[in-house]
């Protein structure tokens, strides 16, 4: 069985409210996701739990979009969203750490998404199940990495 979850840690040297500023701007997710191009609120979010936006992903198979919620916003702490509401959770939490902030960022298969994948693909679940969790095993240390380089201006 494929695990269903994964997060790493990066360290970054700004400040928490500096760092989640920048993380939870979702216009600026391109800016360090592999696969996520382009996100923006959908109209008349500000970033409050319960907002929603929408992200273009792109991968050399193909192209889409997806809605997420966000289910956390403790400003300087932890920032995390629900893809489709219920399907996926991402989210970044931060921690004060020698030389600065420590980002992690986290991800998980939840049990709607496990649902949703069944039904849309069928035979065919397990096999786009194991090729999302391949795909946030390395897109987490690109993003992290990414942002390190982003926040530290190198």
């Amino acid at each position: 069985m494929t695990d269903l979850t994964f997060s790493d840690s990066v360290v970054v040297a700004v400040p928490a409210e500096e760092l989640y500023d920048l993380v939870s701007d979702v216009t600026r997710t391109g800016e360090w996701s592999p696969v996520c191009v382009a996100a923006w609120w959908d109209e008349g979010a500000t970033g409050a739990v319960g907002d929603w936006f929408t992200g273009r992903n792109v991968t050399p198979e193909r192209t889409w979009e997806t809605r997420s919620r966000v289910v956390v916003a403790d400003r300087g702490r932890e920032f995390a969203w629900a893809v489709g509401g219920s399907r996926a959770r991402w989210g970044y939490a931060l921690e004060p750490a020698d030389g600065g902030t420590r980002l992690t960022e986290s991800w998980a298969f939840l049990p709607d998404g496990l649902a949703f994948m069944a039904e849309r693909y069928g035979a065919d679940a397990q096999q786009q199940i194991e090729l999302r969790t391949r795909a946030a095993h390395e897109g987490v240390p690109a993003t992290l990495a990414a942002i390190r380089r982003i926040a530290e201006g190198s």
